[in-house]
């Protein structure tokens, strides 16, 4: 109920500021209510139509997306690359293949947006635009690969056909055009093509058929359009469940959001697509069977429920989470508060599972899902572990890095502990927007991060990431039990942007350096290197960009001193790069840009100014001031030049 009355208090406050005349203030108030088709709107007006696609698609409003990305054609077109980006990294890959195409046929932006459609799972508009940008043979692998999938899509079929006809490929062409049967809406279009290959192969009389069913139906062939829609024809799978796209789609399986026609309810579809590979496919299909069993063991509130096995798929039937994963999620800042909560739900999860002697191995945000009341909901029990827990299970590889325990990474054994610092790992990340890396110690600690967090509730997060399992909490209870004994606090503000006033603070102050004026200083206390900027706007936005990218390559922000009005960076060394870089620093540089345009902003300074090489990997250095007109082109133009020098 609590929760409720503040969300409704944030929104009223985002209504009065539309009323005011601040959009951007009422669009900031939107997005912290969750109202996200009304802080898109409130973007718009704001005349910032990135923020505005981004909220409309995660509102998952294609009407207010398609004005979003109409007004980013207009007002803002540089922002075009940064937005395909953004939208890739969330896994909204049809929209990155709009933006993609608003950005014109130039640059290879069609390619671009083929690759981007083919993620989608829309091979027919991924294979159109391959065509399009003069390789055939693309768009035919693009069409093959999504029929080796599910040969029963028939818009596939169909485009796959007209294409082989095109390139005289007539053979390949009629066993495709043949797929699609005589009651299918489709056939139309299917046959003009069919009769000109089975005339070009010889086949007269077959010919002649295809040409008199054509003549049945209308007498005129007729003509496809520019792609083929692949929503034409509404699929239905196992005779049930209406498909409304895919979703995902790994070596192992494929997810597909569903319309189950029984229940008139909406399902996740997950098809077991293994067969085909050597070596692994067995134990692929033996942890796609493992999870079948492990949820249907399973029933809790904080699980994704199964709600059917369908044999003959395999397939398994899963409740349809409409809110998104915690991956996405913590893309925008969470309260402590909310953080918790979430972390408390993965515990009672994986507590009702360790209590049927199941371990889940594998927790990670990718894995936690909302359903559309925000109700938190552990999912992909696909490694897990089911046996008595007397007996303790070997990692080997499964799990993700960031999450996995010590003993995981090292091929020990996995107890409860090792799922308990998952949820450790997690909670750690929501807190501090800071994901772990393995060998290195974590760069602050939550009360670095949010003003009313102190060393109790550091020591309760850290306990959960103890090194060793002996030091964790005995139990998810446990964990829970220690993490409800604190007060966490339920706004999102961060001590960057409005530190304690607390006048006996021990945290660093420019008194402590040894230089008063902005630039190089040391750290009195610590012996640390230290470099400060000036405290403007621009460099707040841009330090917030650093510090929530968190990648080893990027200068680390350290604080902002609002007293003392700077930024606060560590010290790096000063001599810059004097040689073209090695193939491997541009990698690590690249997948640092990434991360940076992923939080929306773009270096404008990859040069050699910036770029220093100190031990192993290259480090990109901090600039306060943003560049007009650059773009994450021009930061992937300016890199390339360093490794051609």
């Amino acid at each position: 109920m609590a929760a409720l009355v503040a969300a409704q208090r944030v929104r009223e406050a985002a209504e009065l500021a539309a009323e005011r005349g601040e959009p951007s203030v009422a669009s900031d108030l939107f997005e912290r209510a969750c109202e996200f088709a009304l802080a898109a709107n409130a973007a718009l007006t704001a005349r910032n139509p990135a923020r505005a696609m981004a909220l409309a698609v995660v509102a998952r409003d294609d009407a207010l997306a398609q004005r979003a990305l109409d007004a980013l054609v207009q007002q803002a077109p540089r922002d075009l690359a940064r937005v395909a980006a953004q939208l890739e990294l969330r896994g909204d890959f049809a929209w990155a293949a709009r933006v993609h195409e608003a950005r014109g046929a130039a640059a290879g932006e069609s390619r671009a947006a083929a690759l981007a459609w083919e993620r989608s799972g829309d091979a027919v508009r991924a294979a159109a635009l391959f065509e399009r940008a003069g390789d055939p043979v693309a768009a035919a692998k693009t069409l093959e690969a999504s029929l080796r999938r599910d040969a029963m899509q028939l818009p596939v079929q169909l485009a796959l056909g007209m294409l082989l006809v095109r390139y005289d490929k007539y053979e390949a062409a009629v066993r495709a055009l043949q797929h699609v049967p005589r009651d299918s809406p489709l056939r139309g279009l299917a046959l003009g093509p069919l009769a000109r290959a089975l005339g070009a192969l010889g086949l007269t009389q077959a010919q002649s058929e295809a040409e008199r069913e054509l003549a049945l139906l209308g007498g005129v062939e007729q003509e496809a359009p520019d792609p083929v829609p692949t929503n034409e024809v509404k699929r239905r799978l196992y005779g049930r469940y209406e498909v409304v796209r895919e979703v995902a789609s790994t070596a192992t399986s494929r997810v597909l959001e569903c319309v189950d026609t029984v229940r008139l309810e909406r399902v996740a579809v997950k098809i077991f697509a293994a067969w085909d590979t050597r070596g692994t496919g067995r134990d692929a299909l033996a942890r796609f069977e493992r999870e079948v069993r492990v949820l249907g063991a399973l029933d809790h509130p904080n699980i994704v429920p199964l709600r059917g096995f369908i044999p003959d798929g395999p397939a398994m039937v899963l409740a349809w989470m409409n809110g998104g994963t915690l991956d996405t999620m913590m893309q925008s800042p969470l309260a402590p508060a909310r953080s918790v909560e979430i972390a408390e739900a993965v515990l009672r999860a994986l507590g009702e599972a360790h209590r049927l002697g199941v371990l889940h191995r594998d927790v990670k945000p990718a894995n936690v899902l909302f359903d559309d009341a925000g109700v938190t909901h552990l999912s992909d029990f696909g490694v897990a572990h089911l046996s008595d827990l007397s007996v303790t299970a070997t990692a080997a590889v499964i799990g993700t890095l960031a999450y996995m325990s010590p003993e995981q990474r090292e091929g020990k054994a996995a107890t409860i502990q090792s799922d308990i610092y998952g949820v450790g790992a997690i909670l750690f990340e929501m807190l501090t927007g800071e994901r772990l890396v393995v060998g290195e110690d974590p760069k602050t600690r939550p009360s670095g991060v949010h003003r009313d967090l102190d060393s109790r509730h550091d020591t309760v997060v850290m306990q959960l990431l103890a090194p060793s399992p002996a030091d964790r909490p005995a139990d998810t209870f446990t964990a829970r039990k220690a993490l409800s004994a604190l007060v966490w606090p339920k706004d999102v503000e961060h001590a960057a942007i409005r530190p304690r006033a607390q006048p006996a603070s021990e945290r660093p102050s420019a008194a402590r350096l040894s230089s008063p004026t902005y630039g190089e200083s040391v750290d009195t206390w610590t012996g640390r290197a230290i470099e400060r900027v000036a405290l403007t706007p621009q460099s707040l936005t841009r330090a917030a960009a650093f510090a929530r990218a968190g990648h080893r390559a990027l200068q680390l922000v350290l604080r902002v001193d609002r007293e003392d009005q700077s930024v606060w960076l560590e010290g790096a060394p000063s001599k810059p790069v004097d040689r073209p870089l090695m193939r491997r620093e541009v990698d690590v540089l690249l997948e640092a840009l990434d991360a940076l345009h992923a939080h929306g902003t773009v270096h404008g300074q990859v040069n050699r100014d910036h770029v220093v090489v100190a031990g192993a990997d290259p480090l990109l250095l901090f600039d306060a001031h943003d560049q007009e007109g650059t773009t994450a082109d021009t930061d992937f133009a300016q890199l390339r030049r360093l490794m051609d020098r």
